[in-house]
């Protein structure tokens, strides 16, 4: 079994996590003044990882998940996905915390890297897609998490330490989905419905908000350009 494990897809897994701490890095650079083109910028940069994290519900998770899954499978586990997750929100805002971003991050990742796995063996070539699209987007969502990190406390090396370790979600979801999900397309078109709704009440509860800029374009076109990039994802990939 081991010997099967296709390993330059699980690298390509953990590179495309590193772009998470890569973001953060970039983020921590920035260090520029304060600014309204500076607050208009930032929130671009946070409606581009919004636009992505879209395109990965709509073009990647809820597709895959509807040609696995029952509607009504599809749709429960939609629902459910949005309400754990509306529910973890809840609880992180009693807490003081404000983590939407991480949270939308992770649950576009970790189904996607499983997914990755899945398609080693099936499809080599549309894995390595599958894993660049993967990075794209992961460093946007990286640079957004990680000033939001920041501003809730956590300090440069925490920051950079809790991202570089998440990264290694990246192959352990992609050997997860390598051996076991690879002949299960009901299991993972389940997690990609549960992640889907998750996602999608995480974007309009906590990202969108974020990236309100009063009188200015950045933000509208940093979702549309997010957009695009997901849909260039999804036609490399297809």
């Amino acid at each position: 079994m081991m010997a099967s494990i296709p390993w330059t897809m699980v690298a390509l897994a953990w590179a495309a996590g590193l772009c998470m701490p890569l973001g953060g890095v970039i983020a921590q650079l920035e260090r520029s003044h304060e600014s309204h083109v500076k607050r208009s910028w930032l929130a671009g940069i946070t409606a581009l990882g919004g636009g992505i994290l879209l395109a990965a519900v709509s073009l990647v998770l809820v597709p895959h998940a509807m040609q696995a899954l029952s509607i009504a499978t599809l749709l429960g586990l939609f629902l459910l996905g949005a309400l754990i997750f509306m529910q973890l929100d809840r609880w992180l805002a009693r807490g003081g915390g404000a983590k939407g971003q991480l949270l939308a991050m992770l649950m576009d990742f970790i189904p996607e890297a499983i997914a990755l796995g899945a398609l080693a063996s099936a499809s080599p070539a549309a894995a390595m897609l599958l894993a660049l699209f993967i990075a794209v987007q992961n460093l946007p969502e990286g640079f957004n998490a990680y000033r939001e990190l920041e501003g809730a406390g956590l300090t440069a090396r925490q920051g950079l330490g809790a991202f570089v370790l998440l990264s290694l979600l990246g192959p352990l979801a992609a050997l997860a989905g390598h051996l076991w999900l690879a002949d299960a397309p009901g299991v993972l078109g389940g997690l990609m419905a549960f992640a889907a709704g998750g996602i999608l009440y995480l974007v309009f509860q906590d990202i969108a908000p974020q990236s309100r800029v009063a009188h200015h374009w950045s933000p509208p076109l940093g979702a549309s350009l997010g957009f695009m990039i997901g849909m260039l994802g999804d036609r490399l990939v297809g």
